[in-house]
């Protein structure tokens, strides 16, 4: 797509796929030495990757090509690939650390787009339409909802009944024995016990004597 570019650097064209060389775009070629058998048919592979230029053997030049020069091959405006030519390079002219105030002036000074970016617009966002439908929609349920029916009018209800209270529970005669008693009841216990005894012992000896 545009805006997006792709660099394959290597020092051997044989490093990259034929299925990718074939679809580079624009290529830099800078010197290659060719003194193994192997190295020729890379070279030669190199060379016939290029467009040929009439004016020079691609496969010499690329053998030729000294310090700072390159052959280089770009797409043109139709989109095809340009007659290889033979160049030099510019060095890299660059600056570690950020732009001062001055050359930064100045480049927005002299920039193709000048003026259209320097008022800050603060459109409104996604989120803030989204938050303004649904509060929309929270006031039209709201509305629409029916009012609460109001309560029946009838009679005052009788008041509830007072609870009863409770009879308190009648105290519950002791049964524990006082010393009288319990004298008076072994006293009569005994007494009763001797009266049977002798009164069956008097029917038994009646009848043993008939």
């Amino acid at each position: 797509s545009k805006g997006v570019g792709v660099y394959f650097v290597t020092q051997n064209p044989a490093d990259i796929p034929d299925s990718v060389l074939a679809q580079l775009g624009n290529r830099i070629q800078h010197a290659l030495r060719a003194y193994t058998p192997a190295e020729q048919r890379g070279l030669r592979a190199a060379s016939e990757s290029f467009r040929p230029n009439p004016a020079f053997d691609t496969a010499e030049a690329i053998q030729g090509l000294g310090v700072g020069e390159a052959l280089v091959s770009v797409l043109d405006e139709k989109g095809a690939p340009s007659v290889v030519a033979r160049t030099s390079i510019r060095p890299p002219d660059s600056r570690l650390g950020p732009a001062t105030d001055a050359e930064r002036a100045q480049v927005m000074a002299t920039s193709s787009v000048k003026g259209l970016y320097d008022q800050v617009v603060d459109r409104e966002s996604a989120e803030e339409v989204l938050a303004a439908r649904r509060a929309q929609a929270e006031r039209v349920e709201a509305q629409a909802a029916p009012a609460p029916a109001p309560a029946p009018r009838g009679r005052a209800s009788a008041p509830a009944p007072a609870p009863r209270e409770r009879a308190a529970p009648k105290p519950r005669a002791s049964t524990r024995q006082t010393p009288m008693e319990a004298l008076t009841k072994s006293v009569l216990r005994t007494a009763g016990s001797t009266i049977t005894r002798e009164i069956l012992r008097g029917i038994l000896g009646g009848m043993r004597r008939r």
